[in-house]
């Protein structure tokens, strides 16, 4: 069993495309709701950061370990593929997500909430209803270059994602990077708040990234892009360190 403070088998990546046991278990899935209000939507980068530590959020609330309220949920969900639906609110919408139990993350400006992981085919109705497609975010400015000595979320430059696809991705991006670290390392990066940058790398950068032995997200490819893709590669300070 993967529960939230433990690494999956080598070979039993949840993320991956090939058929395994996970396959075989009910399947859940982690929602993220990103408000998007017309009048002033969040930046791309920003939205996409504020996802990734809204899922590091989730995996350390201590509701999400032991005998909390949402742990079984959570180790159900780590048992199956670790699939992450995010979707739009605004208004209204916004504030009926506000009311069902979930973490709400905030960023420069982004707002994510996550909520416990949900059966595939038994959303709450309240955010059911919300549109997963049509997520799509601008940076008004190019994001400034990411601190070296802070974990980077490095997206594949080759493939165009949805923003919605993207945090997604960033999501599991970080997912792997907290699985990887020992009790400390996290420790440490929850009581700093989660710091870090979501940046496409550069062609010839992505190439080293990728056989550098930091975690890889392998897209199952369930939407938009195609199963076995290399969406995102972790690379938080302390497991470089370690390679």
């Amino acid at each position: 069993m993967t529960s939230a403070t433990s690494v999956p088998p080598v070979g039993d990546s949840p993320f991956r495309s090939e058929p395994s046991a996970r396959d075989a278990v009910p399947q859940f899935v982690l929602p993220l709701v990103v408000r998007i209000e017309k009048a002033a939507p969040p930046a791309r980068t920003d939205a996409l950061e504020t996802a990734a530590r809204a899922v590091l959020v989730m995996l350390s609330d201590a509701r999400s370990a032991g005998d909390g309220e949402w742990a079984q949920a959570v180790r159900d969900w780590q048992d199956a593929r670790i699939r992450k639906v995010v979707r739009r609110a605004r208004g209204a919408e916004w504030r009926r997500a506000e009311a069902l139990p979930g973490i709400t993350v905030t960023g420069k400006a982004a707002q994510v909430r996550v909520f416990p992981p949900v059966p595939l085919d038994g959303w709450p109705r309240e955010l059911a209803r919300l549109q997963v497609s049509g997520t799509e975010l601008d940076d008004p400015e190019p994001p400034v270059e990411a601190d070296p000595a802070a974990p980077v979320l490095w997206l594949n430059p080759d493939l165009g994602m949805s923003a919605g696809k993207a945090m997604a991705q960033a999501g599991h991006a970080a997912q792997l990077a907290w699985w990887e670290l020992d009790d400390a390392e996290r420790a440490a990066w929850r009581d700093a708040g989660f710091p870090l940058a979501v940046r496409t790398a550069g062609p010839g950068r992505w190439a080293g990234l990728t056989g550098s032995g930091l975690p890889v997200v392998r897209d199952a490819g369930f939407t938009e892009i195609a199963p076995g893709s290399c969406t995102v590669v972790a690379d938080h300070p302390a497991l470089r360190e370690a390679r």
